[in-house]
Order: C-alpha cells, then sequence, then structure tokens
C-alpha cells in the first residue's frame, strides 16, 4: 500500500509552541458534487494547528467539482487512509453516495474507531447510513430532520448537538463549531479560544434569519417550499438505505 498523503498547512508562520501539544489525524470525506462550504470551517480550524494531518478523502486522487463549483483534490484514498484517525468528519454530498457501499463501509470502520465522529449539513444524515448514529442525538439541516429517526437517532435542535463522541451541525458555521470543540477536548479551553480569535469567529448575520425558529412560519415554508426538490431527493436517498 502506497504512503498516504496528506494535506498540510505550512505553519511556521504561528508562533505556536507545539512540544506538548499532541498530533491529532483527521480524515474529511469529499466527493463529487460535495459542499465545501461544510467542510471548510473543520479544514481550516484544525489545519492550522501544528501536528495536525489533515486527509481529504475519497476513492482515488482524481480532481472534481464540489458545489457549487469549487475544484477539489482529494489527497488520500480510502485504502490509503490510516485505520486509525482521531476525527472523522463528513459535510453534505450527492444522494448517490448514500448507496455507494464502498463510502458507507470506510466511514464505519474508521468511524468504529474515531475518537470524535462528526457530521454536518446532510453529512449527519450519511453517518446514519453508515451506521454511526443508532442511539444517538443529532442534528442535520431544518428540512430533513425528520429523516434522522430512520436510522435510530433522535432529533434534537442546536447549532451542534453533542453525544458521547458524536458531534452533529447544520451547515455553514456548523463545521467551525464542531472544530472549536475539537479543540477545546484536545488542547484545552485556551487553544479553543485562540483559534476563534485567529480565525475571527464572530458571525453577525445581516439578518437574524438563520434557525426556523429566527425565520418564523412564513418565511420557512417558503423556504422549504424552494427546497422541496432537494428534500425529496435526499428523502428517495435515505429510505432506499436500511433502516436502524
Amino acid at each position: 500500500m502506497e504512503e498516504a498523503s496528506v494535506s498540510t498547512v505550512k505553519t511556521e508562520h504561528l508562533a505556536i509552541p507545539d512540544g506538548e501539544l499532541p498530533g491529532l489525524t483527521v480524515a474529511i470525506l469529499v466527493a463529487p458534487g460535495y459542499m465545501p462550504v461544510d467542510i471548510i470551517g473543520v479544514h481550516t480550524a484544525l489545519g492550522l494547528l501544528p501536528k495536525v494531518e489533515l486527509h481529504l478523502v475519497w476513492k482515488n486522487t482524481d480532481e472534481f467539482t464540489g458545489l457549487p463549483t469549487f475544484p477539489t483534490r482529494p489527497t488520500t484514498t480510502f485504502a490509503d487512509c490510516p485505520r486509525d484517525v482521531d476525527v472523522l468528519f463528513t459535510g453534505a454530498v450527492p444522494p448517490e453516495v448514500f448507496q455507494d457501499a464502498e463510502t458507507l463501509a470506510f466511514l464505519a470502520d474508521r468511524g468504529s474507531r474515531a475518537r470524535w465522529v462528526a457530521g454536518s449539513c446532510a453529512g449527519a444524515l450519511l453517518l446514519g447510513a453508515a451506521g454511526l448514529l443508532k442511539g444517538y442525538r443529532a442534528t442535520t439541516n431544518f428540512h430533513v430532520t425528520h429523516l434522522l429517526a430512520h436510522y435510530g437517532a433522535s432529533f434534537e435542535p442546536g447549532n451542534v448537538v453533542e453525544d458521547r463522541n458524536r458531534l452533529t451541525a447544520g451547515p455553514a458555521t456548523g463545521g467551525f463549531e464542531i472544530a472549536f470543540r475539537i479543540i477545546q477536548d484536545v488542547y484545552g479551553d485556551d487553544m479553543a479560544r485562540e483559534t476563534i480569535l485567529q480565525t475571527e469567529y464572530a458571525p453577525k448575520p445581516l439578518f437574524d434569519t438563520g434557525t426556523v425558529e429566527l425565520a418564523g412560519p412564513e418565511l420557512t415554508a417558503r423556504a422549504r417550499e424552494h427546497l422541496r426538490p432537494m428534500t425529496e431527493a435526499v428523502e428517495r436517498a435515505v429510505l432506499r438505505t436500511p433502516a436502524a
């Protein structure tokens, strides 16, 4: 087996002493048509720290396009990904990936030993398809939360839901929030606070409509209608997979 290639960030410009810091191995699933917005928070917040190995994992290392147009080249194949990873993470992927036995087997295997198993957006549902959410509390996009029950998970509202070593979140900011929680666990409160500062993470949306509670029933209903084709595609994909 060839040595896995690793996505590394040059951190020499950061004066963070790494002598006492533990190493961290992170596997982030990517796939043709995946949503980069879901993974960028985890990739950035963890990748800027010393002694972190980041693997962007897929079946092969051929370049493909994320959604919307975002050229991506995986760094590591399923076969070459380290068997034991500290963090297994996935964001949203196209519905057809839910029926891909090779992808689900990879997630199930690495997830069975990972220190943290995490997913944002519909990535949480993909973890369910891999059998990694049965008996856990979890969240996902507001328009597909009802599908968590298919995988034996209990929906819990919240930007990030933590249940034992499972972390699930909605899209966009959820990836950053997951990363900060992992940093807190591995490196402590001070490093988590500093990483939040280094990334200047202080979301202030133009309008406070980022949850169904804030948006209200009228806007939520309109958004659900606009998202209906996507919702139906995800529903079909989920219901074709075995129920927990």
